[in-house]
């Protein structure tokens, strides 16, 4: 028991640790009961949204579930209720934080309409931070009356597993709680990283643990690193007036198509976020008057600089929340590099009755709909004579910066890897929402991409979408690319736009080797060496060996590109769908 103390402690361990004789021992390999244990046909070890859709699923269908969570506390001391990351942390009060930067533009746009708002425009971070915490808040709450509904018993209690059926529970008080079940699910998630090798990193910075639930505005910001994570926070923080820095070492939104990254960090640059590139901080010391002296050096060049923030706030990635359960001792084996546990297509780990689902799970999205949907098929196999399996194939996803950009399937990069360069087609437009126009925005960076098989009848294997509403624009086009779209489709009736004057058009990436670089667009942005933009008009002779336009109208108080959407979802509704569209299916962003 001192060894399991130990570890269940942990390295930030805040509350006072109390040792239990357990009357009767625990239960071992032969699962027999010890006395005081709680026996469940589920345990679910998390409760964030991947957990807490596993176990009320079970549930609802006969079993007895039990569900534990503890929220560690951050190293700055924020600490949070039931949901897991995107209630607490993550999805929801970012997008709340985003469009109350959002909003802050529409202000600026009011008088283009007619409204007289009164200058200056300013934003009281304590309010909108109040509003945000509450509405959290009651989400919490709404997650345990869910739980107390369907009969799930809670526990808030810090789990590790003693055995391959067991876990011991241990509460804010001390007091333990041995659980037992025939099947186990870990949904842990992760927590942000923190680069501990640098001087006062842990000391005085924060993460996004943190940034939501400050009281006060976190002021003159360093955001450190370039995630997703890293650049809606820095988005929204600029958004709301504050004096915003991002350092990046490397190239923004890894893993994202790069071209259309580069479009995002353009957008934010425009719009008053400063950019640090090639840059590390090296030590963070606080001064005086408490504010932050940031050191960092240019990869590039090794010349040293400092800066004077408020904040420091650490976006460079997430761990697993695995560390503490004992995995090991029951024979789960974890990637060693990552972390993350390993699992195979049914989310089963190495023990074949203990089952890992979310962020927490090796190859999976981390993302918030798949985890629910993950969880809940998982229980309807367990328990609802089901076999249907997540699909992780093209899940969209879409990132909340000031200019949203929205994806589903393959970034050019991967497709060019995956096929090869000679058997990819890129068709591509640049576009301007109509709201944009009274207002007079600039629209310079509203993008969209295909990405598409070369070959005939060119399968759509990526799209991308750079602009308002990119979220909702986007789950419509998952959902054609998921029942396999090829560009024939949308040619074959994208032709008669609503308003021919404001078309759409999307003309084909061409190769270097059979375009001539005179014929490059000068609105085009910096492309790798292998290819360049070609533009072809819609009489041009090219045009019917090399070239496809597609068209779309304007849509009434939205813009051209839900227009384009309505007609696309039109027409894969028309064309013949080579493979089942499923229930199980995910295409929420």
């Amino acid at each position: 028991m001192a060894a399991m103390a130990a570890a269940l402690r942990g390295p930030g361990w805040r509350f006072r640790w109390r040792t239990q004789a357990l009357a009767g021992g625990v239960r071992g390999a032969a699962r027999g009961v010890a006395a005081g244990q709680q026996d469940y046909d589920l345990l679910v070890i998390g409760g964030g949204s991947g957990g807490l859709a596993c176990a009320k699923e079970a549930a609802q269908l006969g079993k007895k579930v039990a569900i534990v969570d503890y929220v560690e506390p951050s190293p700055q001391g924020t600490k949070w209720g039931l949901g897991g990351t995107c209630v607490n942390v993550g999805c929801i009060p970012k997008k709340l934080m985003h469009q109350a930067a959002l909003l802050g533009d529409m202000i600026q746009d009011a008088h283009h309409y007619g409204w007289e708002v009164a200058q200056p425009i300013r934003h009281d971070w304590r309010k909108m931070a109040e509003a945000v915490q509450n509405h959290v808040k009651s989400l919490n709450w709404g997650h345990r009356v869910q739980l107390q509904d369907r009969k799930v018993k809670y526990f808030n209690i810090k789990a590790s597993f003693i055995n391959k059926h067991t876990v011991c529970g241990i509460a804010k008080s001390g007091k333990e709680t041995l659980l037992s079940a025939d099947h186990m699910v870990i949904a842990t998630g992760g927590r942000p990283r923190y680069p501990t090798h640098i001087e006062g990193a842990l000391e005085y910075g924060i993460t996004s643990d943190d940034i939501f639930w400050l009281k006060e505005s976190p002021g003159k910001t360093l955001v450190v690193g370039a995630s997703y994570v890293a650049l809606e926070c820095a988005g929204f923080l600029t958004g709301i007036g504050l004096d915003t820095t991002v350092m990046m070492r490397s190239i923004p939104l890894r893993g994202f198509d790069q071209q259309m990254s580069s479009l995002v960090m353009e957008h934010m640059e425009s719009h008053g976020t400063q950019f640090l590139r090639g840059c590390i901080p090296t030590c963070i010391k606080r001064l005086p008057d408490g504010q932050l002296q940031v050191t960092w050096e240019n990869r590039t060049s090794g010349k040293k600089d400092t800066g004077i923030f408020d904040t420091v706030l650490w976006a460079i990635g997430r761990i697993p929340e695995t560390r503490n359960l004992n995995l090991k001792e029951v024979g789960v084996n974890i990637n060693p590099e990552n972390q993350k546990i390993i699992v195979d297509a049914q989310d089963v780990t190495s023990v074949p009755h203990i089952y890992a689902i979310g962020d927490v799970a090796e190859g999976r999205p981390e993302l918030t709909p798949t985890a629910i949907m993950a969880g809940k098929l998982l229980a309807q196999r367990l328990f609802g004579q089901s076999s249907d399996l997540m699909d992780y194939n093209n899940v969209p996803t879409t990132v909340f910066t000031p200019l949203e950009y929205g994806c589903v399937g393959l970034s050019e990069e991967e497709a060019v890897a995956r096929h090869g360069q000679e058997h990819i087609e890129v068709y591509h437009a640049y576009y301007k929402p109509l709201e944009f126009t009274v207002a007079e925005r600039d629209a310079s960076q509203c993008y969209i991409k295909m990405v598409c098989l070369r070959e005939p009848p060119q399968l759509v294997l990526g799209l991308h979408f750079l602009g308002p509403n990119a979220g909702e624009v986007t789950q419509g086009f998952a959902l054609g690319i998921n029942i396999l779209t090829y560009m024939t489709h949308l040619t074959s009736w994208l032709l008669q736009p609503q308003c021919p004057s404001r078309s759409l058009e999307v003309p084909p990436l061409l190769r270097p080797q059979t375009t001539p670089h005179s014929k490059a667009s000068p609105r085009a942005p910096p492309r790798s060496p292998l290819q360049t933009w070609g533009t072809l008009s819609p009489d041009s002779g090219a045009q019917a060996s090399v070239g496809r336009e597609l068209h779309a109208g304007p849509a009434s108080g939205t813009g051209t590109p839900q227009e384009f959407l309505r007609a696309l979802c039109d027409g894969i509704l028309r064309a013949p769908a080579p493979r089942p569209l499923t229930s199980h299916r995910n295409f929420l962003i």
